[in-house]
């Protein structure tokens, strides 16, 4: 997003809900359309240092993981994943920032799992990137399906009026393709032959209030 705020790029696929409306509130971009979701888990070892194992709340699940003081791997890379997880820290009144049981790793998702599962912490993770992972990982799903747990994909063109050479033409066709009825028809099933679910949800045409349902 920092690249399309330069118009160093020409569409953006984000997941980021609130850091996408401000985005296109500043003229930045144009023509936000939803994609599809998939949503947030939170995963650790199985031995559960942080016995946060089951529990329905993200947020209590977070003032569970300080008082415990159990390992926490965040990207702390500014992208949708930690920007959620930011949120979950405020909604449960927390500041972990320098605390020695919060370590930020500033890597992409993978890489954090990987991370995550070698230093036996946990983290939070999209579940498309941790089921493509899961069977090298040794991490379990600790906390899941809570509302605040939902990631919602948007497509944005970055906006030609304030970055006349941004490729225009280019950034509309995919983001037309990226809403298209074959592209999510493609969505709808990928990822199921190989992980027994699939990776996300398509949800071209909803509107904001019909995510998740």
């Amino acid at each position: 997003m920092a690249m399309g705020q330069k118009g160093e790029a020409d569409v953006l696929l984000v997941h980021s809900p609130a850091a996408v409306k401000k985005f296109v509130a500043e003229g930045y971009g144009i023509n936000r359309r939803i994609i599809m979701h998939n949503d947030f888990i939170i995963v650790g070892p199985a031995e559960d240092p942080a016995k946060i194992k089951g529990m329905r709340s993200a947020s209590e699940s977070f003032k569970k993981v300080a008082a415990e003081k159990a390992l926490f791997m965040s990207r702390g890379d500014n992208s949708g994943t930690h920007s959620k997880e930011k949120a979950i820290w405020k909604a449960a009144g927390i500041n972990p920032e320098g605390e020695k049981w919060y370590q930020q790793t500033g890597l992409g998702m993978g890489q954090t799992l990987n991370v995550t599962a070698e230093k036996k912490g946990c983290t939070l993770a999209d579940r498309g990137t941790y089921l493509a992972l899961k069977k090298n990982l040794g991490l379990d799903i600790l906390v899941e399906g809570d509302a605040i747990l939902l990631n919602v994909y948007h497509v944005i063109e970055v906006n030609p009026v304030k970055w006349p050479k941004v490729n225009a033409a280019g950034a509309k066709a995919f983001a037309d393709f990226m809403v298209s009825k074959e592209t999510q028809g493609i969505i709808k099933t990928f990822g199921v032959n190989k992980f027994g679910s699939p990776l996300f949800f398509p949800d071209a045409g909803k509107k904001e209030e019909e995510m998740g349902k």
